[in-house]
């Protein structure tokens, strides 16, 4: 199967999956706090990555050995700090979802924001991408976006 095929069905499994959990955290949400919400879906979502990392340990325990005999190479502390913008997106999606803003609202907003931050990312080459300059195109591109999503929240 075609490389570009399967990463259009990674983007848009993605996209569901995105739509799911925020709908469920809302939900959850409006039984209890935002903040409640938020630590019960980051305690499932531990519990299950560590079972993951559990049994990938068991499975590849030996052949990492292997590999790793002479590779000392270090993780930087910068990389493990993606889970506290990823806290923040769920707790203040839990808040606007069960407000008038609404999911659709919500999540054009998350998204204008990954995107917005990606461009700044390029072009500053932060985090080790190559800098990459902004094109008109790269600004048509944000234009489209925020008006579309200041549409979709104003035309509520």
């Amino acid at each position: 199967m075609n490389n570009k095929y399967i990463l259009s069905l990674i983007a848009v499994s993605s996209g569901i999956l995105l739509s799911l959990m925020i709908m469920s955290n809302s939900y959850l949400a409006s039984f209890t706090t935002p903040l409640t919400a938020s630590w019960i879906t980051h305690g499932i979502g531990t519990f299950f990555s560590f079972i993951i990392y559990i049994l990938y340990l068991r499975k590849n325990q030996q052949s990492n050995r292997d590999k790793n005999k002479g590779n000392n190479n270090k993780i930087k502390i910068l990389w493990y700090l993606g889970g506290i913008p990823g806290a923040f997106t769920v707790l203040l999606a839990a808040i606007t979802v069960n407000s008038p803003l609404s999911l659709s609202g919500s999540i054009i907003l998350m998204i204008t924001g990954q995107i917005l931050f990606s461009v700044i990312v390029d072009a500053r080459g932060w985090f080790g991408v190559e800098k990459r300059k902004i094109t008109l195109r790269d600004l048509f591109m944000c234009l489209l976006l925020i008006s579309g999503s200041a549409l979709l929240i104003i035309g509520r």
